[in-house]
């Protein structure tokens, strides 16, 4: 590993602590470098806030030894005016003469002018050093501007013999195939996407409330595909715990394909990722107009002999484990 790449994967390392907040502005970190050495870390600031390279020079207490400084980030600094000033002009500003950069920033608000803003100003900037790991943890930022769509996770539970729910049972509740610490991890991913997205018939065969209950974190947003409205509002989704969005037959055109009206609908309410939770005609929905990213899929350790079938798709396996009795698979849909 090479020295720029080492001082990139710790802008990677530190980027995810804005996981979950930053949305719909990536996580992006960066670290000051003077002789070596690590003067500065900054990450990305809840949105609204300041980005990774403003908190990594403003907790520089001396700026004038930054005239000596390299500035590594994970994605090109901004060149325009959002929420706030541009990341580009104040590395100008303190004249700091070296930039290194995981990857461009392909929205076209940024495109390549961040760069060339930092090069006619005669800062020595390089490009694409540990490229396809920082486009891949950017993988938010890039889906929502270059799809026009969330970034996309299915997830279900099945037992061993490939069901994702009994043929019937006795109440309103879910039936549990996986243990509480898998679970808890469900809850984890919860609090790092920005939407959960469900169908008519989980919310009233389970009476989820859908939010972080076993994590600390954000409730992510509620939606729910309910084509004639009719859900009673005494159900769990409608608590004041999160917001809930209805996608009904006044939102979209239920004769044409579903998953594409969505996920138009949640690209402009500017939602970054989403995890889908069932049931499996929502699932199967997203896989068959080929709307998804990954899928988490664990296997508990039981078998219902009858149910409802879980999903089916094509994907390559990208990660394997165990947790406890159950197993986890993580597919990417290449």
């Amino acid at each position: 590993m090479t020295r720029q790449e080492f001082y990139i994967k710790r802008c990677l390392e530190i980027a995810k602590n804005g996981l979950g907040v930053t949305r719909p502005n990536p996580m992006v970190g960066c670290i000051i470098v003077v002789n070596n050495k690590i003067i500065s870390e900054g990450y990305t600031s809840a949105y609204g806030g300041n980005h990774a390279e403003v908190n990594a020079i403003n907790k520089v207490t001396d700026k004038s030894i930054l005239k000596q400084a390299t500035l590594y980030v994970t994605l090109e600094p901004c060149s325009h005016y959002g929420k706030t000033p541009p990341c580009s002009d104040l590395i100008i500003k303190n004249n700091i003469p070296n930039v290194v950069i995981g990857c461009i920033d392909d929205n076209e608000q940024v495109a390549g002018k961040g760069i060339k803003r930092l090069i006619n100003a005669g800062i020595n900037v390089t490009v694409g050093v540990l490229e396809n790991k920082c486009k891949l943890h950017h993988k938010r930022f890039f889906t929502f501007h270059n799809k026009q769509r969330p970034y996309i996770i299915l997830k279900w539970a099945q037992t061993q013999d490939g069901f994702i729910a009994p043929k019937t049972k006795n109440k309103k509740a879910p039936v549990w195939i996986t243990t509480t610490y898998s679970r808890q991890i469900v809850h984890k991913w919860r609090a790092e996407e920005q939407a959960i997205l469900v169908g008519k018939n989980t919310v009233l065969e389970d009476n989820p409330s859908l939010t972080v209950r076993d994590w600390t974190g954000t409730n992510p947003i509620r939606i729910v595909i309910d084509k004639l409205n009719t859900l009673p509002k005494k159900l769990e989704v409608f608590n004041n715990k999160s917001e809930t969005l209805i996608i009904d037959n006044h939102s979209i055109d239920f004769s044409k394909p579903i998953a594409i009206q969505t996920c138009s609908i949640l690209f402009k309410k500017q939602i970054t990722s989403i995890i889908i939770e069932g049931g499996a005609k929502t699932l199967q929905t997203f896989i068959n107009e080929n709307l998804w990213d990954e899928a988490r899929v664990f296997t508990g350790n039981s078998n219902f002999n009858e149910g409802i079938t879980a999903p089916t798709f094509k994907g390559r396996l990208k990660l394997e484990k165990n947790i406890i009795n159950d197993t986890l698979k993580i597919y990417t849909n290449d």
